[in-house]
């Protein structure tokens, strides 16, 4: 397992780099700045990338972060008590991008790859994540068209994956004090087959 969450963490680094030079090329004047942070309650560290007053995006950031642990904190271990007190190593990436323009929406995504008890005989993984989009102003083809892409990049992992990924991002954004979605929903899960239980 050490050897294939090293490749992970590293095709999400190079994923931060290649969204990241998408970006700069599509705003034509934008650049990202990058800070570099560490931590000391868990080990590890990440870079922090945002472009501020660009062209097409008035802020626009984009983050990795790898940070390892030697026991995983309660409100992890809440719902598999069995992995109290076991290590920890996680690494992902995540954006939100805010356009200048009112009517391009907001987007939100997240990847990140968790394993607990690395240094064991039998450690315990997954990896989830997802996507979502949050117009201001909504237009139903823009709305269409986004999730026709969004299950077109599922398709290939199984009919299935699309509706029930998207059914977890529209419980999760549903906002309950306001009996409303935020947004026009998304796609969010995880690998099924290691998961923690979902509840």
């Amino acid at each position: 397992m050490s050897h294939d969450f090293d490749a992970v963490a590293e095709w999400l680094r190079g994923l931060q780099d290649r969204i990241c030079g998408a970006l700069e090329a599509l705003d034509g004047e934008g650049k990202f700045q990058e800070d570099r942070w560490s931590r000391t309650a868990a080990l590890g560290g990440g870079q922090s990338r945002v472009m501020t007053e660009g062209a097409l995006f008035e802020q626009a950031g984009v983050g990795f972060s790898r940070v390892s642990g030697n026991r995983l904190p309660a409100s992890a271990t809440a719902q598999r008590p069995e992995l109290a007190g076991k290590s920890f190593e996680a690494v992902g990436v995540s954006l939100v991008l805010h356009p200048r323009n009112p009517y391009v929406p907001t987007t939100h995504m997240n990847v990140r790859c968790f394993v607990a008890g690395r240094d064991t005989d039998a450690p315990v993984w997954w990896f989830g994540g997802g996507f979502d989009l949050t117009p201001y102003y909504g237009f139903d083809e823009d709305c269409v068209h986004w999730h026709q892409s969004a299950r077109d990049a599922c398709v290939e992992f199984g009919a299935d994956v699309y509706p029930r990924y998207k059914k977890w991002c529209d419980d999760y954004f549903f906002l309950k004090h306001r009996n409303e979605p935020r947004g026009i929903g998304g796609c969010s899960g995880c690998n099924p087959a290691a998961a923690p239980s979902q509840s």
